[in-house]
């Protein structure tokens, strides 16, 4: 084996090795959906006596709630608001939720004031306590507490009067734990907005001309000091920029204060222990929301669903589709470990996707072998390791652009979303990574190895590449005419189109409780009684949508849309009927788990990603290439939102996920397509030129003689960029035949034995697949002639490249 092949292997080895380690030794961690968590229930207080907060403030507490949970690495959480001033957060896998509740629970007021002396005794009945003036202000309106000097005790136990708020949180851009070199205590790094910057930088000036005690700055949360540092810098400098909050903090410590700094101060006071029992924080343990006869039967769906596939793999490309299967494997583990590693929250529909992701991995695979079919059939004398290694090198482009694209999405959802839909893009960049390994890498090793095999080279049939395939030669014998009939597709999409928007507009969308709120009620049941069973009977009561779980004291927790209390009544009935009496042990109303900023970040990051996936493919292709592509994903969402319009199905957060899938596979399988256009296109001119070089050296030498070869002689059989297009989707034909094959095998699988809980989201997924599928086919090459032929910036390549510039157009 040459060099570069060893270090692979080894690349290989010690990468699988370090993966099974991570996999054995880190426990994964489970959403709510199948292992349960803690529910926290927090009571919010107006900032004026004897009222009740307003609902915009209290969505603005559950907006900096959230930004705590995701800063606390818990994902997948829920964070909704709960009748008129109470938050409900539901966290997986949190061990402890009382030090979730100290950092939640904290108003997180961060102030910056000025030490203005030592405190002494002519202050003590003048000057009060810090957190003693801010509860007086809350009691009246007219005392500003944040104007006026204060009380405060340094670290070392020291009385210090500060002067009037320089700084507030609000100022402050971002919070980083540290830990400064050769320190054994943590600090806090924080960074300041250009005013704060400004602000601090006047506060560091004037204290570092000053005396001690004066030449400190207080740093105060929640009205109680954490730290007072001296400023240190000559006088007459300053600050600005950042700075560093220090003092004895631990690791847990500081994580849990840049948590605080960078998820900003709550606008209103969560209530406490001391504000009575009956508002005080409540924690309690709940259930898992799915059944575990719903789990068994989606697992067992998923592992159907991915044998099959990977016996279709293998029927098709035989020994080489074996050794892509065991490629897959490796896929799989390495996904998993860097899942686990990162600490993600594994829900039923993202282990859904993550079995999805296995098929659809099999695609970078296809794609090699399909190329290694071509070279094989045009030079069989080459051998099939030859084949192959140009299959990997013609088909490395669209598998780079396919998954930089899935890549640039990726990206721009984890930066600028929030909650499940920053969670994907999290899960989507670790299944691209991983699936470029297996494909590019691993399964290149294990293929190239076992095609080098002398039995196998004198027997090629066995390795699935010594034929183009039955697909391929059925489209070569009909060489069918899919592009020259694009008004009928397009007309056609359009129809679909029109009446999948009709469906929104007439059924309107069933938004789940993500989007829309509900109802929360905890019942005390008589009779014990498993949440299995209680699905069973709310559901045969007529919600079969309703999320049941378990509380404490084996209590059961019913969660559906905006119900009517005689709705409610119905679901109270049904259970007495099963357990002798239900009691209500609390009845509330939910706020939109999905709705607000959360909502809006999710599609402004959507929007920008394929914005980024456009231009993208306007510089590694042309601009045509983008707006077809965007269109012929574009047909693919509205066409599934339309039918599950139609069909009165859930749109949720899972639907949610199920569309960004959707939208990746589309674009996706446009790529690859495009990728052929591009390749044969530029074939066709690079030809051209050799024919007119050809032709000029011809019409030298025959010059004496009399005879001319005319450029125009020498592009008679040049064909045009419709012929061009047309063969390209026919080649590519047998690749999108075969991986949707394969990825509908556990989409069907799913769907029809993965239970209730999955049937939703797999068939949105099969849906989107196949009019992926098509519109790939049938409708992105369309496009991509009309606009190409119809543009004032796209003229026809024939036309620039086959006329000399010194050429006046003239025949002699």
């Amino acid at each position: 084996m040459s060099r570069g092949i060893i270090l692979r292997l080894l690349f290989v080895v010690a990468l699988l090795a370090a993966c099974a380690a991570a996999a054995w030794k880190i426990e994964p961690r489970l959403g709510i959906d199948l292992e349960g968590g803690s529910q926290i229930t927090l009571t919010v207080l107006s900032d004026k006596a004897g009222e009740d907060p307003t609902a915009g403030d209290v969505d603005q507490v559950v907006e900096v709630l959230r930004q705590r949970v995701d800063g606390l690495g818990v994902s997948e959480s829920t964070v909704v608001r709960s009748g008129s001033n109470r938050i409900i957060i539901e966290l997986p896998g949190v061990e402890n939720p009382d030090e979730a509740l100290e950092v939640l629970g904290q108003t997180a007021q961060l102030e910056v004031r000025p030490v203005v002396r030592a405190f002494s005794q002519a202050d003590a009945g003048t000057v009060p306590e810090c957190a003693e003036a801010a509860a007086a202000a809350r009691e009246d309106d007219s005392t500003d507490a944040e104007a006026q000097e204060c009380a405060v005790t340094d670290e070392q136990g020291q009385g210090l009067v500060v002067g009037p708020v320089a700084l507030k949180g609000n100022e402050i851009t971002g919070a980083q734990a540290e830990q400064p070199q050769n320190q054994v205590d943590w600090a806090v790094t924080v960074d300041f907005s250009s005013s704060g910057s400004d602000a601090f930088g006047e506060l560091s000036k004037a204290a570092a001309c000053a005396q001690n005690p004066a030449n400190r700055i207080a740093i105060l949360l929640d009205d109680e000091p954490i730290s007072s540092p001296e400023v240190t810098i000559p006088c007459g400098g300053s600050i600005t920029g950042s700075t560093q909050i220090t003092g004895s903090f631990s690791q847990g410590e500081a994580d849990d204060l840049a948590v605080l700094i960078e998820g900003g101060s709550l606008p209103l006071r969560i209530a406490g222990e001391a504000d009575g029992d009956d508002i005080a924080p409540d924690v309690r343990t709940i259930g898992p929301t799915l059944g575990n006869s719903a789990i068994k039967s989606s697992a067992e769906a998923g592992i159907i669903g991915v044998a099959l596939t990977g016996l279709f793999v293998i029927f098709v490309y035989r020994f080489v589709g074996f050794l892509a299967t065991i490629a897959l494997a490796t896929y799989a583990l390495i996904s998993y470990a860097m899942l686990v590693f990162l600490g993600a929250t594994l829900t039923l529909p993202g282990l859904a996707g993550f079995v999805l992701a296995i098929g659809l991995a099999i695609d970078a695979n296809v794609l090699v072998f399909e190329r290694a079919r071509e070279e094989f059939a045009a030079n069989r004398a080459a051998g099939l390791r030859r084949a192959l290694q140009v299959g990997f090198n013609k088909a490395f482009t669209a598998i780079l652009d396919s998954n930089v694209t899935t890549l640039l999405a990726a990206i721009l959802l984890v930066f600028l979303a929030s909650g499940p839909v920053q969670g994907f893009g999290v899960t989507l960049i670790i299944g691209t990574v991983a699936s470029m390994i297996s494909a590019l890498v691993i399964a290149r090793i294990l293929t190239t190895a076992g095609v080098s095999s002398r039995w196998v080279n004198r027997n090629p049939k066995v390795t699935g590449l010594a034929s183009v395939g039955r697909v391929r030669l059925w489209l070569e014998r009909k060489n069918p005419r899919l592009i020259q009939r694009r008004k009928v597709f397009v007309l056609g999409s359009l129809t679909a189109c029109i009446i999948a928007v009709a469906g929104i507009a007439t059924q309107g969308l069933n938004l789940g409780l993500e989007f829309t709120g509900g109802r929360n009620v905890v019942y005390a049941t008589e009779q014990a009684i498993t949440p299995d069973r209680a699905r069973e009977v709310i559901a045969d009561a007529g919600f079969p949508e309703a999320v049941v779980q378990t509380a404490d004291a084996g209590d059961i927790s019913v969660r559906t849309g905006r119900i009517s209390d005689a709705e409610e009544g119905q679901i109270r009935e049904a259970l007495d009927q099963e357990v002798g009496v239900a009691e209500v042990v609390s009845d509330d109303s939910l706020g939109a788990a999905l709705g607000g900023e959360l909502f809006r970040n999710a599609i402004i990051a959507l929007v920008l990603a394929l914005l980024a996936q456009m231009i993208y493919l306007a510089i590694r292709f042309k601009w045509t290439f983008g707006v077809a592509a965007a269109l012929a994903m574009a047909n693919d969402v509205i066409l599934v939102v339309g039918i599950f319009a139609w069909l009165g199905k859930p749109i949720d957060g899972v639907f949610l996920a199920a569309a960004l899938t959707i939208i990746g596979l589309s674009i996706n399988d446009t790529i690859v397509v495009f990728d052929r256009v591009r390749e044969k296109w530029w074939a066709t001119g690079q030809a051209r030129k050799d024919r007119l070089a050809a032709a000029a050296d011809a019409d030298a030498k025959s010059a004496e003689g009399g005879t001319v070869l005319t450029k125009q002689a020498a592009e008679v059989e040049d064909p045009d960029f419709v012929d061009v297009t047309n063969r390209a989707v026919i080649e590519t034909l047998p690749r999108t035949v075969n991986t949707g094959i394969g990825s509908i095998f556990i989409l069907a699988a799913l769907t029809i034995l993965g239970g209730d809980s999955l049937q939703d989201f797999a068939l949105a997924l099969l849906l989107g697949l196949l009019f992926g599928t098509a519109s790939t086919t049938l409708l992105a090459g369309p496009l991509l002639t009309y606009f190409n032929q119809r543009s004032p910036f796209s003229r026809d390549k024939k036309e620039r490249t086959s006329r000399d510039p010194n050429d006046s157009g003239a025949v002699v």
